[in-house]
């Protein structure tokens, strides 16, 4: 199949859906806010956290704290964390990248220099302190030192806002080699898709209710702007699931549930993992 087409939009459902461009998304994050108010605190240590090295980074006159995974000598993946920052969910989609055949070096940026919310009112205040420009510096930065560090190829991958940062980087990023987003687009300020340069796969949730940013009018519209780009890509679409529908580990499930997300579907979960491990696998290796 991914060798057959350049561009696959995949949604096992005949509704037709409304082709709108997207606009600035961050109102979106204040859906969440609405949604669970009063979700509880999380401050959970990864199982992961071992398995981790801790690096530093440089970037232009600033370092920032990165987190790696893998074999020395593995393709690199940039993975970029959701609003709540670097905490266990991330670790855990990282080390699972790890694990994936042919093998890969996973690497976390931290992008809000150690800070994490631990409530819906703590995310959106740092996602909304985020200098989005700093953070693609950060992603090239990232993307730099893994080719420096053993990885012949590097990839970008993202959740929610990382998701975003990752269709970002295909178009402000001209060394990152293949990227992977999950339900998130960027807004047209920071970047284009049209404009994509790396090949793109993206995923989203079918009853996701995030409008501009993750719902299926936006996965929609940033298919079309990926047909203009002339490179690779795949929309995939995943009927029953809504947002954050990768977030497998118990707390996760708990903090989904708390915001109203009760959709429980290993077999879309693994699907999206089998198409991200091919499609890494096809443009990394």
């Amino acid at each position: 199949m991914l060798g057959a087409a350049r561009g696959i939009i995949s949604l096992s459902s005949s509704r037709i859906f409304s082709r709108n461009i997207l606009s600035k998304p961050p109102s979106f994050f204040t859906i969440s806010r609405a949604l669970a108010p009063s979700i509880p605190r999380f401050s959970v240590r990864s199982m992961a956290d071992s398995a981790f090295k801790k690096v530093q980074i440089q970037r232009d006159d600033t370092a920032f704290d990165a987190y790696v995974v893998g074999k020395e000598d593995a393709p690199g993946i940039v993975v970029l964390q959701e609003w709540w920052g670097v905490d266990f969910e991330i670790k855990n989609h990282a080390l699972k990248i790890s694990q994936l055949s042919p093998g890969f070096k996973a690497l976390i940026p931290d992008l809000y220099r150690g800070k994490v919310g631990l409530d819906v009112a703590e995310a959106q205040h740092l996602m909304d302190g985020l200098d989005w420009q700093g953070a693609v510096k950060d992603i090239c930065a990232s993307v730099d030192w893994l080719k420096a560090n053993g990885s012949k190829k590097a990839g970008v991958t993202g959740f929610c806002m990382g998701g975003a940062l990752s269709i970002a980087s295909s178009v402000l990023v001209p060394q990152v080699d293949a990227v992977v987003a999950f339900y998130g687009v960027p807004s047209p300020e920071l970047a284009d898709p049209a404009q994509a340069k790396a090949p793109v796969q993206a995923h989203f949730g079918e009853l996701d209710n995030f409008v501009g940013f993750s719902d299926v009018t936006a996965a929609k519209a940033l298919e079309e702007k990926l047909k203009e780009s002339k490179t690779p890509y795949e929309v995939h679409i995943y009927p029953g699931n809504a947002h954050a529908f990768m977030n497998r580990s118990p707390d996760g499930i708990k903090r989904r549930k708390g915001m109203g997300m009760a959709d429980e579907d290993e077999a879309a979960v693994c699907l999206a993992w089998s198409r991200f491990e091919s499609w890494m696998a096809r443009f990394l290796s």
